[in-house]
């Protein structure tokens, strides 16, 4: 039996690319090569960390799903410590940030204030913090802490500075206050009015964000 010359042309050019495709089995496989999401890690505190909170509702989680709706792929991974001042992360960052990593969220300072820490103390160890980022050409946000007012004004000035005055004289991208839209809000707060509950969460992480995904663009 003879085949028409159209369908012989048509199986030559077929087999051609079947042998192409077994020469190459991945792209054959996968098809279009796919990126891997980029690695944001969130050096942290009890925020960081999901105190009192599922996996699911914690910070790391809920702002990975707040990038995915703006279109952004990244993992978000947690490297949060409950009762961690900047001084205790600067001990851990070498380790607790992976060499992945292609942002590093810096947020902490809550508990520096809840402990009455000298703001240059924290200053020291946040600057500290970004200097071996920075060895390791790994790109950071720093992500700001605000003192209330019952701090005194002094303690309040320097502290609520230290923060973008980091992020300044290192390059950083800088999101000038964590809890923006759920501090004081009892209603999006857990029972000591400190950390947010699951629908806290989502506010802090929708407002996060955009601020994120601008940082995570300017990386490698």
């Amino acid at each position: 039996m003879t085949c028409a010359p159209e369908f012989a042309i048509t199986r030559r050019a077929g087999l051609a690319g079947l042998l192409a495709a077994l020469a190459a089995p991945a792209a054959f496989a996968a098809g279009k090569p796919s990126s891997k999401p980029k690695v944001i890690t969130m050096l942290g505190d009890s925020v960081t960390a999901g105190y009192g909170l599922a996996a699911a509702d914690a910070l790391p989680a809920q702002l990975q799903l707040a990038l995915a709706r703006l279109g952004v792929k990244a993992e978000v991974r947690a490297a949060g410590v409950s009762g961690d001042t900047m001084t205790d992360a600067l001990g851990r960052v070498d380790f607790s940030v992976q060499a992945d990593t292609s942002l590093c969220l810096v947020e902490l300072g809550g508990n520096d204030l809840l402990q009455g820490i000298d703001p240059r103390t924290t200053a020291t160890s946040l600057n500290s913090i970004l200097d071996r980022l920075k060895a390791r050409h790994i790109p950071a946000m720093v992500v700001g802490m605000l003192a209330p007012p019952m701090a005194g004004a002094a303690y309040m000035h320097e502290f609520n500075a230290l923060f973008a005055d980091a992020a300044k004289a290192h390059h950083a991208a800088f999101y000038p206050f964590l809890l923006y839209g759920v501090v004081g809000n009892r209603s999006l707060n857990q029972k000591d009015n400190i950390h947010p509950n699951p629908a806290g969460v989502k506010i802090v992480a929708a407002h996060m964000a955009p601020a994120v995904a601008k940082a995570l663009a300017a990386t490698r």
